[in-house]
């Protein structure tokens, strides 16, 4: 049974979660603020944890920020909620490391559909089995380890967040090869529904910030204007 950890000062969205989801046999931990959802967090370690933005102390993006820099949590799946629609407001909480972000009002179904896709990715991330999955990627000064989701460049391990690291290893597992947008949301996220963001964009003005040595100039991954990106395989030894 999957444990969801639903943190939202609002009752009514907290009944209506907790309702659906129980609904479907998951376990569901509340919280009403930042403070107690972030240490509910620590403590019980969830499967997912759906997040209010807008709550008193610490809002969600302060909480996902800190989730995200605890070895214990930074790979647990978190959706966002907010009663706001704005583009800023979406891209905002995917740089933070959000997997997923829902606008209020939302439809139990629509919630629970997002709640299984990205609890599928995280099954699917946490038993990489296959021999090419596991095999150390080498390109010039870049070493990809996928079974410790770890790269390093120069001998220095990357601060990547899951989400850069999953677009970095599926780039560089096909170097050459041209993913555009819509391919990569489908890979790396799962689900199709937050196409009206630039969500892949920012993460890949992020990634390179942290591996490329003149990310204006990328040496690893390209732009193919129009329609996508790749990892150049001019960049392998």
């Amino acid at each position: 049974m999957s444990t969801i950890l639903v943190v939202d000062d609002e009752a009514n969205i907290v009944e209506l979660v907790r309702f659906n989801l129980e609904k479907e046999n998951f376990r569901v931990i509340t919280a009403p603020d930042g403070v107690s959802g972030l240490a509910a967090a620590l403590e019980c370690l969830p499967d997912l944890i759906i997040l209010d933005i807008m709550m008193p102390d610490k809002d969600g993006f302060e909480v996902c920020r800190t989730l995200r820099a605890n070895k214990n949590t930074a790979y647990i799946p978190i959706i966002m909620l907010s009663a706001k629609s704005e583009l800023m407001d979406k891209v905002i909480g995917l740089e933070m490391g959000a997997d997923d972000y829902m606008t209020k009002p939302f439809s139990p179904r629509e919630m629970l559909a997002r709640v299984k896709a990205n609890l599928r990715r995280r099954e699917f991330n946490c038993n990489i089995t296959s021999a090419d999955e596991e095999k150390e990627i080498r390109c010039k000064n870049m070493l990809i380890r996928p079974e410790r989701f770890e790269a390093m460049v120069d001998g220095m391990r990357l601060d990547l967040s899951p989400k850069e690291f999953e677009i970095l290893h599926v780039l560089a597992s096909n170097p050459g090869r041209v993913f555009t947008r819509d391919s990569l949301l489908e890979k790396i996220w799962g689900f199709d529904a937050i196409r009206e963001t630039r969500t892949v964009d920012v993460h890949i003005r992020y990634l390179r910030q942290k591996i490329e040595r003149d990310p204006g100039n990328p040496e690893y991954i390209e732009t193919v204007r129009g329609i996508g990106y790749r990892f150049s395989d001019r960049s392998k030894n």
